[in-house]
């Protein structure tokens, strides 16, 4: 199989028509295990065996390739919408874990929800609301969430980076939330111009970016006391809102 797969480097006209847009699967050869989701049309499932930039996918194909061996790659689903492909995308990274594969992001559904705990579901559907009291941002994070987030993710997910203006100077904390449901609270120190800070969950293309702003911070036990797991509603597609009691 893996010296089949070595030897295509162009899939045919005929094979991209009958495609679509697909989800595919890149496999350790010996053990099987996956290490790579991606979603794409023509191609796409192709280029990683070529690609450069540096990334934990990019090392572990090189080390494949230079014992002469090749990833074994294969098809979830093809024949699909670009919007059918997001969501088997989505389900696939989130039911083998994100942090058991290369991916640097979480696959991406806007019509559905990422994966989410019990605990979670039941507390978003029957949390009580708060009224915030403190001068605050509210961030949603519905991008980046999962309920499986440990604290620094979670904190690195609401730090950055954001299309904010002069205001975010006038208030002292940041909410995260999540499907209108406080995650977590954080006392804001100072923000800086995004890319300042290092991330270790989130790649350099999506921190560094012109414009925007990351905050630096910490946890606030006393103020989740009041607002954790409560609810501060929905807010429309813009991630930010601004509370000035």
């Amino acid at each position: 199989m893996t010296d089949k797969i070595s030897k295509v480097r162009q899939l045919p006209p005929e094979v991209h028509k009958r495609l679509k847009h697909y989800v595919y699967v890149y496999s350790d050869p010996d053990s099987g295990v996956p290490f790579y989701i991606g979603k794409g049309k023509g191609d796409r499932v192709l280029q990683h065996l070529v690609e450069e930039k540096q990334s934990a996918k990019v090392t572990k194909i090189k080390s494949l390739l230079e014992t002469g061996r090749t990833p074994d790659i294969s098809f979830l689903r093809y024949g699909l919408t670009n919007d059918q492909a997001e969501l088997v995308e989505a389900v696939a990274i989130d039911l083998i874990g994100k942090s058991n594969l290369t991916n640097l992001q979480a696959g991406h559904h806007r019509q559905s929800s990422p994966r989410i705990s019990l605990h979670d579901v039941v507390q978003t559907f029957s949390a009580k609301k708060v009224t915030v009291q403190h001068p605050s941002i509210l961030i949603t994070i519905s991008k980046l969430f999962r309920s499986d987030m440990n604290d620094e993710e979670l904190y690195e997910a609401t730090r950055g980076v954001w299309k904010v203006g002069k205001q975010r100077e006038r208030v002292e904390y940041a909410l995260a939330v999540f499907e209108g449901i406080v995650r977590a609270v954080y006392e804001i120190h100072r923000w800086h111009p995004a890319g300042t800070l290092e991330y270790k969950y989130l790649s350099s293309r999506d921190v560094a970016i012109s414009g925007r702003w990351e905050f630096e911070g910490k946890r606030n036990p006393e103020l989740e006391r009041l607002y954790l797991g409560h609810s501060v509603g929905r807010g429309g597609q813009n991630p930010i809102r601004y509370v000035f009691p």
